[in-house]
């Protein structure tokens, strides 16, 4: 395990500059608004505040404040931060980023989840906090190689071996929640449990038929069925012809930005405005991650290969998650919002919480209340021997 400090080289943001400055920009249709997508004066306004105002290299400070690492792990070099809990007994907690995020998103949580005590809440609920970068994300390596890659495999290692966590709790979104999920199905012997804050959850398969069905639950698969067909473009290209679209977003930085920003704007709690929940500075400096790292393709494959080489074992008719699991839903997910019947029938729910507010990256819209649920939830491992179990000689 070595420490890691980013540094990105003058000449790629150079190169940077210079692509930004010369962008050739597309047109569109008059009163378009963001109806065809990334909204063009948005987008100029957008690339005007990166060229004429933003700094990398203060967020990049910010972001070297968190102690970070990386180890190599069944052959990949797996970026993480690593933040230790100020509490009288931490909890190890893992939590896992989606797509299209990354590590930064975590950053607001991570204060008042190690050291809730300077944010004036009680500090034995303290966390020792592991946040890493998904494999082929940011700064974590790329993996070249065909097929599903089993990324709980991949922490738990981090967790037992690398940073000797005997037992341990975990979190996460988009495709964190997938993770997460893993973990409490195939790890539960280290697994306490699963934290979810997103629509991303594993089902039943085949779905049971429809006439087992609530009415929520019927509403909620037309609901899915309708936003695969209105919003699903990105996911089927992702997943059928990621190379082909990585052409365009690994070579121009704006087409990135685009791509990127609009899913931020589609999936949060912002009300068409963007930047009521997230400001130019946090957009730029998560899309600069992707830029800098040239991680933007790798990302995507993971869709590849979720379609063609799925994971073994997916969860059958009448079988579920037994390990105890926390599902905090934001309105913000819109269409996706799932009734709790319909997680029930795959998790063993023990906390539900529906947020009166924020959306697909509740971190970043919403970071106290993600805080105080699981704090809520994992609040019942402390005092159980299941829990972080003698994680304290580790210290």
């Amino acid at each position: 395990m070595k420490p890691f400090t980013i540094h990105v080289e003058d000449e790629i943001l150079y190169d940077l500059r210079m692509r930004l400055m010369r962008t050739r920009w597309p047109d569109q249709v008059n009163q378009a608004a963001w109806d065809y997508g990334a909204e063009l004066s948005y987008m100029k306004e957008l690339v005007d505040y990166w060229l004429q105002t933003f700094d990398w290299r203060k967020q990049e400070q910010i972001l070297n404040e968190l102690p970070q690492f990386r180890d190599t792990i069944d052959g990949l070099d797996i970026h993480f931060v690593h933040v230790r809990g100020t509490g009288p007994n931490p909890l190890p907690l893992i939590i896992t980023h989606g797509w299209p995020s990354s590590f930064a998103e975590m950053h607001r949580i991570i204060g008042p989840l190690t050291d809730p005590a300077r944010y004036g809440a009680d500090p034995a609920d303290s966390f020792d906090v592991v946040v890493p970068s998904l494999p082929g994300f940011g700064f974590s390596e790329r993996p070249l190689q065909r097929g599903y890659l089993h990324t709980d495999r991949l922490w738990r290692k981090l967790m037992t071996e690398v940073l000797g966590y005997p037992r341990f709790v975990a979190h996460g979104t988009d495709f964190g929640a997938r993770v997460a999920s893993a973990l409490g199905r195939f790890h539960s012997d280290v697994v306490a449990g699963i934290h979810i804050g997103s629509v991303d959850l594993d089902w039943q398969e085949p779905h049971p038929k429809e006439s087992e069905l609530t009415e929520a639950e019927r509403d909620y698969l037309k609901r899915v069925a309708r936003w695969r067909k209105e919003e699903g473009a990105y996911s089927e290209i992702q997943a059928t012809y990621p190379q082909t679209v990585a052409y365009g977003l690994n070579d121009s930085p704006v087409g990135l930005a685009a791509w990127i920003v609009e899913k931020y704007r589609a999936w949060s709690d912002c009300g068409g405005n963007v930047e009521s929940r997230f400001s130019k500075d946090i957009l730029l400096t998560n899309i600069m991650i992707y830029w800098i790292t040239e991680t933007i393709n790798s990302s995507m494959r993971r869709y590849f290969e979720v379609r063609h080489n799925p994971a073994p074992n997916p969860l059958k008719l009448g079988e579920r998650i037994e390990t105890p699991t926390a599902i905090a839903m934001f309105p913000g997910e819109k269409d996706l919002v799932v009734p709790r019947e319909w997680a029930e029938r795959s998790y063993n729910i023990q906390h539900w919480t529906d947020m009166p507010s924020g959306g697909h990256f509740p971190a970043l819209e919403e970071p106290i209340l993600l805080v105080e649920d699981m704090r809520a939830f994992f609040r019942q491992f402390r005092s159980s021997e299941k829990a972080s179990g003698s994680a304290d000689k580790y210290r």
